[in-house]
């Protein structure tokens, strides 16, 4: 393929999206990125303040389903490559409310690989989630092969989005690419997810609400290890392929959450069990072995290091945090940049 040299990323105010690009501009002197953002609750230009001034960054603010908007952006970009982590993406938001998920992951999905399909983009890559294979038993793994049988309207909505990228590959022999991944860790992910709402939490010595008996598992894998994979698929893999990433570390819920209590010297008695939420998925387990092999890639943060570095992250960033938890984050934007956000 010819090289990236000007890329879209999409929802790159994002836990892992805000990683990615934060890689991509140290690791690539030459490279030009603009980044489409809605700005929604998980969205927060505090994750990427420190490339703001970059003369190779740009922040273009808006919803990747609006098609004129995106059309135009795409059309003019000179875009090589469109990079999408653009996604609601908790499973607790979508079982209250299917809608925003539908419009932003399916909908949105379709109106990037329309545009640039009309705008011959040379290379696409969809981010997607392991959860898009449902629940695995005991024993096994999610291979590429596994077959997807979502079940949250999240999930659901992902293997949509899933699909449509496989579809326009297929009838219009566009140049797309799919990553699968498994639960992700590491610093400024929103704390609504297990590891920082624990560790901020504990902190503050409230409880830690686990579901059911807390033995779903997980896989994890630290941001900035996903986002290499992501990196070296974009560059070195094939058309129309899938690739999964995952740390090969597997954990209970429980077993996190004692893990972080142990870390942060917090007793056991700040565990509170919870109603476990609808069709909580057993678990999740990812067989890297097609990454590794076909993309020369592995994880190499280890994941008890890579967990205590992210809860040193989290005591030494409280302010960040609490604006998170007030909302106060939200007026960043307008306090930072007034009207020279691009829209």
């Amino acid at each position: 393929m010819n090289p990236i040299r000007r890329m879209l990323v999409t929802g790159g105010c994002g836990f892992i999206g805000s990683m990615f690009i934060r890689l991509e501009l140290e690791a690539h002197p030459d490279l030009q990125i603009v980044n489409l953002d809605k700005l929604t609750y998980a969205g927060n230009l505090e994750n990427l303040a420190d490339v703001a001034t970059n003369p190779r960054y740009q922040l273009v603010r808006g919803d990747i389903a609006d098609r004129e908007l995106v059309g135009k952006l795409i059309g003019d970009g000179g875009f090589d490559a469109v990079v999408n982590f653009a996604a609601e993406s908790h499973v607790d938001r979508s079982l209250l409310d299917s809608g925003p998920f539908i419009q932003t992951n399916v909908v949105g999905t379709q109106v990037l690989l329309d545009a640039s399909w009309q705008a011959k983009v040379g290379r696409y890559l969809q981010v997607s989630t392991d959860e898009v294979y449902g629940s695995l038993g005991p024993t096994g793994f999610f291979t590429e092969e596994t077959s997807i049988a979502p079940n949250s309207p999240y999930s659901a909505s992902k293997a949509a989005a899933d699909f449509l990228v496989r579809a326009y590959c297929h009838s219009f022999d566009f140049p797309g690419i799919i990553t699968r991944c498994s639960n992700n860790y590491g610093p400024y992910q929103f704390p609504e997810k297990l590891i920082p709402l624990f560790i901020s939490n504990a902190l503050a010595d409230k409880p830690l609400p686990v579901y059911g008996t807390g033995l779903n598992v997980r896989d994890w894998i630290h941001v900035a290890d996903h986002c290499r994979g992501i990196s070296a698929a974009l560059r070195l893999g094939q058309v129309g392929e899938v690739y999964n990433f995952g740390g090969r570390q597997e954990q209970t819920n429980l077993e996190i959450t004692h893990l972080l209590l142990e870390y942060l010297g917090k007793p056991a008695s700040l565990i509170k069990y919870v109603t476990d939420r609808p069709g909580h998925d057993q678990r999740y387990a990812i067989d890297c072995t097609k990454a590794e092999t076909q993309l020369a890639w592995k994880p190499q943060v280890p994941f008890t290091a890579g967990l205590r570095e992210t809860i040193d992250w989290y005591r030494q960033n409280g302010d960040w945090v609490q604006r998170i938890k007030s909302g106060a984050y939200l007026k960043y934007y307008e306090e930072q940049y007034g009207n020279r956000l691009s829209s």
